[in-house]
């Protein structure tokens, strides 16, 4: 057995060192890697693409639409000056709070839908006024928003990264991901700015912004604050529909329509009919284009979720728990695991969506062994492998450059900064949610 797990080691090697070392594309070294480990594990060569093939049509299947309406619900925020309204929103009831904790909450909402790499270059203009009139370190700021739009990035749906792993797990209720998903991933943003306030305080500034910035960049145009908002909060009401209605009723008929409209593709449809609502001005152009877009964006996506789904069918031809029944990873240690195996690939190549994608499908097997074999169970082994999935973001993770060079850093300060909070984001966040994952299990 010790072979089969030897095999599985010298792989993630292998991915770490061709994407972060070579910097080949992710998607070519997970197929490479998965023909190479079908091959250490005298898989027919025939089997090795058969599993493959079926990891990619199965993501297609499951996830293709809920990434594409997404990334939609996402481009239209953006290029109808939404995520500036909810930005303005938010700010206009929060400018009694420190400010990097209301950056910190903008950057929570805005990257639900919105990769965190495209949020920070569409709300940094905002940091840098607020820097600028407050007097407020820039750094401080940019950590406050980096921090808190990399959170939900890795554990809030329609993300893919989340997707991907509620797939690769076999997690049917992707509700119950979006809830527990987004209460801790507001607890990582609320760490990522309580660090953010600490570097400002160090310079001696006042940290409070009492007059909101009228921000003046399509004001005329954006959408108000309920309008913008509205695609992202509609889908996550949607989706609760199911298991409230089954809590309540009995009634087979009302069950059977809760069932219909809570299902993610349904719920995150709708939003995304109500994000086309946010374009006030050459609709129809802007609309097209917006789709071309999310096409563009949608195919790189799935296709590395899908060979990485087809890495992980591999992996689970290992009989893992033939191995690992009477070992010791029962009880709160087992959520330790997925954790350190997310956190070990994040570190070593840098992109959250392989870590956590590539963790996952690891993991899968391991899920009867460590006792976590339920909705709520495969739910903490996913909000572990995201928390573990942003520990750490450096140089060869393309989030550190955004950031370092939109907010005119050297890599020095960056690597102080940014890399410094998502490091204390991730070990303060396992901390907690071991915590709470302990007094779940002894209840």
């Amino acid at each position: 057995m010790l072979f089969p797990i030897a095999s599985v080691f010298l792989v993630l090697v292998f991915i770490i060192l061709c994407i972060s070392k070579i910097k080949l594309h992710p998607s070519l070294v997970l197929f490479v890697a998965s023909l190479t480990l079908g091959f250490l594990l005298q898989i027919p060569i025939y089997k090795s693409f058969s599993l493959i093939f079926d990891g990619l049509i199965g993501v297609i299947k499951s996830l293709g639409l809920l990434i594409f309406f997404g990334i939609i619900i996402g481009v239209l925020l953006e290029k109808s000056g939404g995520t500036y309204s909810i930005a303005r929103g938010i700010l206009k009831y929060l400018k009694k709070i420190p400010l990097p904790y209301a950056i910190s909450f903008i950057g929570y909402l805005v990257s639900i839908p919105i990769f965190c790499d495209a949020a920070f270059a569409i709300l940094f203009n905002l940091n840098k006024t607020f820097s600028k009139h407050a007097k407020i370190s820039l750094t401080g700021l940019s950590v406050a928003l980096s921090t808190g739009l990399f959170a939900p990035h890795v554990l809030v749906p329609p993300t893919p990264g989340p997707l991907a792993a509620a797939f690769n797990l076999k997690l049917d209720n992707l509700f119950l991901l979006v809830i527990f998903g987004s209460f801790f991933a507001f607890i990582l943003a609320l760490i990522g700015a309580v660090y953010a306030n600490y570097i400002i305080k160090k310079k001696g500034v006042n940290n409070y912004m009492n007059d909101i910035i009228v921000l003046k960049q399509e004001v005329k145009t954006s959408p108000s604050f309920s309008q913008a908002i509205l695609p992202i909060i509609l889908p996550v009401f949607l989706l609760s529909i199911r298991p409230i209605s089954n809590f309540i009723s009995n009634n087979q008929i009302l069950n059977e329509f809760a069932n219909i409209i809570s299902h993610p593709v349904f719920a995150l449809g709708i939003g995304m009919l109500f994000s086309l609502q946010l374009i006030k001005i050459n609709r129809k152009k802007i609309i097209t284009s917006s789709f071309i877009q999310a096409i563009k964006q949608v195919f790189p996506i799935l296709l590395i979720t899908g060979i990485g789904g087809g890495l992980g069918k591999v992996i689970q031809t290992i009989p893992f728990q033939d191995y690992l029944t009477n070992q010791s990873l029962y009880g709160s240690f087992g959520l330790l695991v997925p954790f350190l195996i997310a956190a070990f690939l994040k570190t070593a190549q840098g992109s959250s969506t392989v870590a956590i994608i590539t963790s996952s499908s690891i993991c899968f097997p391991l899920v009867p062994i460590i006792g976590l074999d339920t909705e709520l169970g495969k739910v903490w082994i996913i909000m572990a492998i995201g928390v573990g999935s942003m520990t750490i973001s450096h140089v060869n993770d393309s989030y550190f450059w955004v950031v370092s060079q939109m907010s005119k850093m050297d890599t020095k300060t960056a690597l102080r900064s940014h890399t410094l909070g998502t490091l204390i984001q991730g070990l303060v966040g396992f901390i907690i949610l071991f915590v709470c994952y302990t007094v779940w299990i002894n209840i």
